[in-house]
């Protein structure tokens, strides 16, 4: 009995300790992998590889006979196995929701519609409990961005093995997340007309007061330099300089060519459209237009009754195909602790025709 209970002691013991996201210690000496098959991230694959770590940095990743000096280095042989770079999850509340039914745990949104000056990054939780759960399905680094509104805020990129968000930070604040407001459509023929003009009205007057922003923010950036302060304005400077990018989120094709159109027209520098589920209508738009594309929802049901059943999955190949920039990430239900799933929806796209090892 008293065996039996030791070991039941153990296994309560295992899953409190895994709840405590503590970052690693400092790497005490060099460490080398050898033999693996190394996938550099941009196409090459390079077969009985080595990879040096020093001081938690790489050193040397390449062809094993190309690195000969191994004195003092820890040499770990992984032949057989495949080395890959470490994920990087686009467009996530990872940090900023813990419980999305507990609303004290949820700090993804800022109140009303226009918020560019709104950071992310400081509402950064290096303590969640989903963070280590993420990185165990290889994702090493995140851009933590905001919800809500027209205009949510500023995304910033992180490392997922910090003590707090200063430590954390890699890029701060490195684009703002537009909303697009959705195009009105008359879903239901018993919708009164009045109701349709009315949110006709509104979202007309929406965009009437993204326009006349993004006009006083580009006037700003060229004003004197001992002008007054305006932290919304002046969180705006960036894209039109392109030091920020503009992270447009948008599904329906008509409502990407607007706002793509609206964003170019007005001098923004970088654009990026998240989510883009119809971008398969406009390939050669957004191949013209430079823009790239963050895909959502690739495990999802086709939008409409007429597409194709696996549409969704061979998204991301015709992008590919088209030479269109492109990611993916993971939004949906229960989408901060579904982001563990970012690798498995790169294997479903890699099963319906995307390219593995291809940029």
């Amino acid at each position: 009995m008293k065996h039996i209970f030791l070991s039941l002691s153990l296994l309560a013991a295992l899953p409190m300790a895994a709840q405590v996201p503590m970052p690693a210690p400092a790497q005490s000496k060099p460490i080398l992998l050898v033999g693996g098959n190394l996938h550099v991230g941009n196409g090459t694959v390079v077969p009985d590889a080595a990879v040096a770590f020093d001081k938690g940095r790489i050193t040397y990743a390449g062809a094993q006979n190309g690195f000969a000096k191994r004195d003092g280095y820890e040499v770990v042989d992984v032949k057989g196995q495949e080395i890959y770079p470490g994920l990087i999850l686009p467009n996530t509340t990872l940090g900023l929701t813990e419980t999305e039914s507990i609303r004290a745990t949820v700090d993804e949104q800022e109140v009303g519609m226009m918020n560019p000056n709104v950071r992310s990054l400081i509402a950064y939780n290096t303590d969640s409990d989903i963070i280590p759960t993420v990185r165990t399905n290889g994702v090493l680094m995140a851009q933590i961005t905001p919800r809500g509104g027209m205009l949510s805020g500023q995304s910033s990129i992180v490392q997922l093995d910090a003590w707090n968000w200063q430590d954390a930070a890699v890029r701060a604040d490195d684009g703002l997340h537009l909303n697009w407001p959705l195009m009105v459509l008359k879903l239901d023929p018993a919708e009164d007309e009045k109701a349709v003009e009315r949110r006709i009205r509104d979202r007309q007057a929406q965009l009437r007061e993204l326009e006349v922003m993004f006009t006083e923010a580009a006037a700003y950036k060229n004003s004197p330099a001992n002008r007054r302060e305006n932290l919304r304005l002046s969180s705006l400077a960036g894209i039109f300089d392109g030091s920020k990018t503009l992270f447009i989120h948008a599904d329906y094709g008509k409502e990407i060519v607007e706002a793509v159109s609206f964003a170019k027209r007005l001098g923004v520098q970088k654009v990026v459209v998240i989510g883009a589920r119809d971008a398969w209508m406009m390939l050669d738009f957004l191949k013209q237009n430079d823009v790239a594309v963050v895909l959502s929802r690739t495990h999802a049901l086709p939008r409409r009754p007429g597409d194709d059943y696996d549409l969704p999955y061979r998204l991301p190949s015709m992008l590919q195909q088209a030479g269109i920039r492109y990611c993916l990430d993971y939004e949906g239900s229960m989408e901060t602790a579904g982001s563990r799933n970012l690798a498995f929806i790169a294997g479903t796209s890699a099963g319906h025709g995307l390219t593995p090892n291809r940029p």
